[in-house]
């Protein structure tokens, strides 16, 4: 094993109508000001956003809002909620939303804290001395952000996609209702439990040290994953489904399922994470269009990690090795094709020409620092094969 830090600080409020315990929560905090960060028309619609101002006002919080974010959250909204909490000296972000919103939020909290242009912190050039700090009304399972220390960023031009991650912006209150979820469209729905189970796999499948007891915690969130995105296909209104699918996003992406092991893989992200900067397409969608290709691809350097894989998730029967971890992306891939996710990057509807599959290597391999990968060390060679693999 290795030795690690573990550090989750965020206060977990689960389960119904939690939402209401908002004003309270941020009024624990001692803020002055609050921005209310959300994204589309549906909060609004659905009564939500009326809800929060409600409790808000009821504990006599002060707040300015900012709506508008979009998946694959925008660098220039970032610039815009900077501008907006500096004029009214804001000193809480409340985010309202899923990943997307709390990314932003946590960018903007980036933005205010520090001086400079905020940008330079996911392109590497500099470091985050602090963040404002945020708190999550949780929308949608998907990205683990409401306890997690990443955000990711899209600048808008070029399409460049980047993340930073700091123990600094890991929210200090996470309100999960999961009944909240029930309205979302089946697509985004899949397209989360897909981000969900991804963020595990990043962390399981690397070379050098493991935990068997963190191997089975991440088996067990693995296999719940899939057992409850298959129900959710079938009946969306299942609230059993929603509630676990909800608890295993903050999971899957707090740090829990890598505690002990050699590092974490993440190369699954940054391929789709390029494919999502030039074409804009759902970032579960891409991860699960990508993730076969690249598993074939490092599978032999990291055989044990499969095969324990194939064996004690996807059940595949005990036998040759290679033929056991094929067998484990294959059932991997149809369990993916079974809640209407692609598994080729055709099938997210794009077909990026050789000169644009190039493009996706020089910008992954330029994020990154030219390598990135555990369970098999990718350069921009590797990244091309992938891709074209993907295509």
């Amino acid at each position: 094993m290795n030795s690690f830090q573990y550090y989750t600080p965020t206060k977990v409020v689960f389960g119904s109508d939690t939402h209401h315990q908002v004003g309270k929560l941020v009024k624990e905090q001692n803020c002055r000001k609050v921005l209310l960060h959300f994204g589309g028309g549906s909060a609004r619609r659905s009564g939500l956003l009326d809800a929060i101002e409600a409790s808000l006002k009821a504990e006599g919080i002060e707040y300015v809002t900012l709506g508008g974010v979009v998946p694959n959250p925008r660098l220039s909204l970032v610039y815009e909620g900077i501008e907006l909490c500096k004029q009214e000296q804001v000193d809480f972000i409340l985010a309202v939303g899923g990943g997307s919103v709390i990314d932003s939020a946590k960018a903007i909290g980036y933005g205010v804290a520090n001086d400079g242009d905020v940008w330079d912190l996911y392109d590497r050039k500099r470091h985050a001395s602090d963040c404002l700090p945020i708190g999550v009304v949780l929308t949608i399972a998907a990205a683990g952000s409401e306890m997690s220390d990443s955000s990711v960023i899209t600048k808008d031009e070029g399409g460049i996609k980047r993340g930073y991650s700091s123990n600094l912006c890991r929210p200090r209150f996470a309100i999960m209702n999961p009944d909240l979820t029930l309205t979302l469209p089946d697509y985004q729905t899949a397209c989360g439990c897909t981000d969900i189970l991804m963020h595990t796999m990043e962390r399981y499948f690397t070379n050098g040290g493991h935990m068997e007891l963190t191997d089975s915690l991440a088996e067990g969130l693995m296999r719940t994953v899939m057992k409850y995105a298959r129900i959710l296909k079938e009946d969306p209104q299942n609230k059993q489904a929603r509630y676990e699918i909800m608890w295993a996003g903050s999971l899957s992406h707090n740090g829990l399922t890598g505690c002990g092991n050699a590092g974490n893989d993440f190369a699954t992200h940054g391929l789709e994470h390029e494919l999502s900067g030039m074409f804009d397409v759902a970032h579960g969608a891409g991860l699960a269009a990508v993730w076969g290709s690249w598993a074939r691809y490092v599978c032999d350097n990291c055989l044990d990690r499969f095969y324990r894989y194939a064996v004690k998730v996807m059940d595949v029967p005990e036998g040759d090795a290679k033929t056991v971890a094929l067998q484990g992306i294959e059932k991997t891939e149809e369990f993916f094709r079974s809640i209407g996710m692609p598994t080729s990057i055709r099938e997210l509807g794009v077909d990026p020409s050789p000169q644009q599959v190039n493009e996706l290597a020089e910008k992954f391999a330029i994020a990154c620092g030219g390598k990135k990968g555990s369970a098999k060390v990718l350069q921009k060679n590797d990244m091309l094969t992938i891709y074209q693999a993907a295509r």
